[in-house]
């Protein structure tokens, strides 16, 4: 056990009689550790500057209380460090792991149909465009040049805004960072971990995120449509998923970015961000892309 986990460890009752030797799991910028029947996660360095854990604290609660989210036992708003409850006989999910495990992205789905109708009111707003403006700002103070072509997908992605304004829908409880290693599958039922982005969002935003982070194909798209409406999906439904995932490239872009900037060593960030953005450009470049953005604008 480094002495970073016994520290940390020692000062949270439900980990104190903890006597076995603690497992790493992975993490992209935060330490994660299985301690017997307890999680205890370590915020990352530099986390603090764009994660509220004051909004993570009580989002992490409301979704244990929705059923979708392990049971929080220990947690400081303060230093973000968080204990939850293991979850046994799970399989923590990987892209490879969604097309090889049958049913998941219908499982994914129900569990995301879940959280949104469960009535819980996460504290914060995640709103995808004020986001971009505040990584931006945050990128201008740390000498970070943003990838060619960033400013004319940004002037694209107003088109997106001024679409989705024209039928707004009811904001709910969204996970809004669905990475596939935040989903613990049991073959029965998915649950879903790590709530620092989490807020009051359009529920598609998570359905078309988790489209892009597993690299889902169309029948798997199909899938999580179906399993979420319980039928085929609406135009304006399905169209409002294919262009989040083209705004959660470019918003997680930036994100890559602000973690290359901070020297954050573990992946390429840059890498990652290039990537990012090249996809968002390929899907907004589409030729169905404007006609998702015009079923968008006629609703429903």
């Amino acid at each position: 056990m480094s002495d970073e986990v016994m520290e940390v460890a020692r000062g949270i009752p439900a980990l104190a009689g903890f006597a076995g030797v603690p497992e790493r799991l992975g993490g992209l910028t935060n330490r994660v550790w299985h301690m017997g029947a307890h999680i205890l996660r370590i915020p990352g360095e530099g986390t603090a500057e764009y994660i509220d854990r004051a909004n993570e604290a009580v989002a992490a609660r409301a979704a244990a209380a929705a059923g979708v989210s392990p049971e929080v036992v220990h947690v400081d708003p303060a230093s973000g460090v968080m204990v939850t409850r293991f979850i046994p006989d799970c399989v923590t999910m990987t892209p490879a792991l969604f097309r090889s495990r049958a049913g998941s992205p219908a499982r994914a789905a129900r569990a995301f149909r879940q959280l949104h109708d469960s009535g819980q009111i996460f504290p914060a707003r995640f709103d995808i465009f004020a986001m971009i403006d505040d990584y931006s700002a945050l990128l201008a103070t740390k000498a970070m040049a943003l990838p060619e072509g960033y400013e004319a997908a940004v002037a694209e992605a107003q088109a997106v805004r001024a679409a989705l304004a024209v039928h707004p829908v009811p904001l709910v409880p969204c996970h809004c960072d669905p990475l596939c290693e935040n989903f613990l599958d049991t073959g029965a039922r998915m649950w879903i971990v790590d709530w620092e982005y989490s807020g009051m969002n359009d529920p598609m935003w998570d359905l078309g995120d988790l489209s892009v982070e597993a690299g889902f194909d169309a029948a798997q798209d199909e899938e999580l449509l179906t399993a979420y409406f319980g039928g085929p999906a609406h135009p304006a439904d399905r169209g409002r998923m294919v262009i989040y995932k083209a705004m959660c490239d470019l918003l997680w872009t930036l994100w890559g970015l602000i973690q290359h900037a901070n020297g954050n060593p573990a992946d390429d960030f840059m890498a990652y961000a290039t990537g990012r953005f090249d996809r968002c450009r390929t899907l907004m470049r589409d030729p169905g892309f404007a006609g998702h953005l015009a079923a968008i604008r006629a609703g429903r």
